[in-house]
């Protein structure tokens, strides 16, 4: 199964954390991030992977996950349509974004997008899969 997917993230405290060596130290305020990706492969697996407390650290979210400070609460996903960028680019004009993070292999700003609550993030990629006219599941943690 393929398809993108939305980590609701919730960073418990501000912090500051090392990024990829690209990226460096990014800070991270204390609320609710929206992560975009996509797994075009097995978007099942990647999932898991994203949920797992031990693995290498390779993508920039990968980074923010590892840290005890942050944790996904839901996975908001779609099913076979790589919608990642349509998702980030309609959250550029909802929310604050972290530069450059998640987004090396395209022309976005930012895949990760901050938020002050929960209900807030949950609505805004709701409307971001409706915009688009594409069906998503929810998951919750």
């Amino acid at each position: 199964m393929k398809g993108c997917y939305c980590l609701i993230i919730h960073v418990k405290r501000k912090s500051k954390i090392m990024v990829g060596s690209k990226l460096g130290d990014v800070e991270f305020k204390k609320g609710i991030y929206v992560y975009i990706g996509s797994a075009m492969n097995s978007l099942e697996s990647r999932l898991n992977r994203h949920l797992s407390d031990s693995k290498k650290l390779h993508w920039h979210v990968d980074y923010l996950l590892k840290d005890d400070n942050s944790k996904i609460l839901n996975i908001i996903y779609n099913i076979d349509k790589k919608v990642e960028c349509d998702i980030a680019q309609y959250l550029e004009t909802k929310a604050i974004g972290v530069e450059n993070f998640g987004c090396s292999d395209c022309n976005c700003k930012s895949h990760l997008y901050y938020f002050k609550n929960r209900s807030e993030a949950i609505e805004q990629v709701q409307n971001a899969y409706d915009s688009i006219a594409t069906e998503f599941m929810f998951f919750k943690i």
